[in-house]
């Protein structure tokens, strides 16, 4: 998606302030994001590419979310992992563990409670069984050629991501719309962690190799 085409932040990042770049950005895109109407096809071609390109191992423990508002919708992905028989995770934010993000399996079944920011995560009590992914799927607000995303600002992601690659590997890996993609290089600070691949209903972007 070109700079300023419909969907993509149209604010020129260069000369502002990164807080300032930033928030604006956030804003534009939410509000391009919402004007978006994004049909089954996309969301069934976006699965079909995650599957070719990521192809999950049969063990792999994959850590997904639940969409909020306008997010891209990653259900036919878990309902696919599900299916055949590969372990699912939802995020879960856990206040004893600051802003890096805790990873409780689900089976499709477990009920699911609003958390912090009204976000769906699973019921937690003793008998969760807490994991670390081997593929986090996370959502964003626009993404660029680098692979940086925008995400709302909380830092949880990064922090994260940040923590999963210290202690082993992980395949981070984006969803989006075609639309939400941007030309001009998002701005990002030492703290930002970039994403291994970026999957919309029309290709998939590779940065791991680069």
């Amino acid at each position: 998606m070109a700079h300023g085409s419909r969907g993509c932040p149209t604010t020129n990042p260069a000369h502002l302030p990164m807080m300032t770049t930033k928030n604006t950005l956030r804003l534009e895109a939410i509000r391009h994001r919402d004007r978006l109407e994004p049909d089954e096809n996309q969301i069934e071609a976006a699965a079909r590419t995650f599957f070719e390109k990521i192809n999950p191992a049969p063990d792999a423990i994959v850590s997904a979310y639940w969409p909020k508002g306008k997010e891209f919708n990653p259900h036919p992905i878990i309902e696919q992992l599900l299916a055949t028989g590969r372990k699912v995770a939802l995020p879960v934010v856990r206040p004893d563990q600051g802003h890096v993000l805790g990873f409780a399996l689900w089976d499709g079944k477990t009920e699911l409670r609003k958390g912090r920011y009204g976000i769906l995560q699973p019921k937690t009590d003793t008998t969760t069984e807490w994991v670390e992914p081997d593929i986090l799927v996370v959502p964003l607000l626009a993404f660029d050629q680098r692979g940086h995303r925008l995400g709302y600002g909380g830092g949880y992601y990064d922090a994260t991501l940040a923590a999963l690659r210290e202690s082993g590997n992980v395949v981070a890996v984006g969803l989006a719309y075609p639309e939400q993609a941007c030309l001009f290089n998002l701005p990002n600070e030492d703290h930002d962690e970039p994403l291994d691949w970026i999957i919309t209903p029309a290709r998939a972007y590779n940065f791991a190799d680069r």
